[in-house]
């Protein structure tokens, strides 16, 4: 399976991230070591929403859209 989730900081509450994976517990624990560049300041992180895809060109497109525009705003009302 190919996932999209969702992360929100537990010590800073605004900051959220979205990304893709195909093993969301390894990548979960990646973020929450320091392992990821781009979320390391803002940790720990928790879980929020992952939404599972069979194919990895339907996770990568899926994430592309949540992350701008129209998208951006659905996931701002939906998931946040």
């Amino acid at each position: 399976m190919f996932y999209v989730y969702f992360l929100r900081s537990i010590n800073n509450p605004q900051k959220t991230y979205i990304g893709y994976t195909t093993n969301l517990q390894q990548r979960l624990d990646t973020h929450n070591s320091g392992g990821s560049v781009h979320t390391s300041v803002d940790r720990p992180w928790r879980l929020v929403v992952t939404i599972a895809f069979d194919t990895q060109e339907k996770a990568k497109n899926f994430e592309k859209y949540i992350k701008v525009g129209s998208g951006a705003a659905f996931a701002k009302k939906r998931f946040w």
